[in-house]
């Protein structure tokens, strides 16, 4: 499975129990959609390498108990412990036409209200204290906070990400 055509769910937290059961966090807004998943994939060197669930329970704050088959004793599973966890990009589900998900922005144009057009989005981060968009302008990388009061609108139609940026944001980057 290419790494470029899959989203990542999350990752295997740690350990549980000695048979070869694991605790998987997911990092998804709606952990209940994917409670009946028969398989995912686990990075592993670089490379996607598919799984088979035997088992995967809800657990509290976004979490799975979860069992591969074939893998009965906590030695086997222990080197997996930290691996990201993915699925195909077609395993997302439908969302309402006003909403998006983040890794479709990358190549929108980003439009400010007061500045007019910016640039493109080059990258998304997902970082666990903020969500950023990267993007580029005037040759230099600028973060701009995923947050409500920053970002107005977006229309996938047209490709365009409509936000308000705070006074002084685009400065900041421009410094030498």
């Amino acid at each position: 499975m290419n790494k470029d055509n899959c989203f990542q769910l999350g990752h295997i937290a740690k350990v549980h129990g000695l048979h070869g059961e694991l605790l998987l966090v997911l990092d998804v807004d709606f952990p209940e959609d994917y409670e009946d998943l028969n398989h995912v994939f686990v990075e592993k060197a670089n490379r996607l390498v598919p799984f088979i669930l035997e088992h995967m329970v809800p657990q509290p704050n976004n979490k799975f108990l979860a069992k591969f088959e074939e893998f009965d004793h906590v030695d086997q599973v222990k080197p997996m412990v930290g691996a990201a966890l993915f699925l195909p990009l077609s395993a997302l589900p439908e969302l309402k036409e006003d909403q998006y998900y983040f890794h479709e922005l990358v190549g929108f144009t980003v439009i400010d209200e007061n500045m007019g057009e910016l640039g493109e989005v080059k990258v998304i981060y997902d970082l666990d204290t903020q969500d950023l968009i990267g993007m580029e302008y005037k040759e230099k990388e600028v973060l701009i906070p995923i947050q409500e009061g920053i970002l107005q609108k977006v229309d996938k139609a047209e490709k365009k990400v409509f936000c308000r940026l705070p006074e002084g944001l685009l400065d900041i980057y421009l410094e030498d």
